[in-house]
């Protein structure tokens, strides 16, 4: 079950703003397990009430985040990221269609870090502090501190010092 917040107020940064992001983050706070303080909720952000945003942390415009992830604190986050926790099962034995899902996998992002816009996150990733996914990229693997990553999969492109 994801939830959608505010979905008709406008983007919080947009010119008639009118506290929109405000109300979406006061909204939120009694959703979800953990938020910190001037957490940024933009618009169609959806989003399952067992995740944890740390202070100055965001979601998105459109982003999509599943059960089980924890956001650390001043997290930029670009429009339609997906954050998956949860794959399908994949056994020879029966159609596709009707083998469900794995066990969850959290997510952790660190602090400090941004993801940029397209973003997919899958399960069981661990993104380092200040570390900075690029556009577009598809992150398998778990990321290191401070280090640049870009592409699909997402390769390490440089390390920030």
């Amino acid at each position: 079950m994801y939830h959608f917040i505010g979905k008709h107020l406008p983007e919080s940064h947009g010119p008639f703003t009118l506290f929109a992001g405000k109300f979406r983050t006061l909204l939120t706070r009694g959703i979800i397990n953990s938020c910190g303080k001037s957490v940024d909720i933009e618009k169609n952000a959806k989003f399952s009430p067992n995740i944890s945003i740390g202070s100055y942390s965001g979601l998105g415009i459109n982003s999509l985040i599943q059960s089980g992830v924890t956001i650390g604190d001043y997290v930029m986050m670009g429009p339609n990221v997906s954050i998956y926790t949860k794959n399908h099962k994949s056994e020879i034995d029966k159609p596709m269609i009707f083998q469900g899902f794995d066990e969850e996998k959290p997510v952790v992002i660190g602090n400090d870090v941004w993801i940029g816009a397209n973003v997919i996150i899958l399960p069981g990733v661990k993104i380092g502090d200040g570390a900075i996914i690029g556009a577009g990229s598809i992150v398998t693997k778990n990321v290191e501190k401070y280090t640049v990553v870009a592409g699909n999969p997402a390769k390490i492109i440089k390390r920030r010092k």
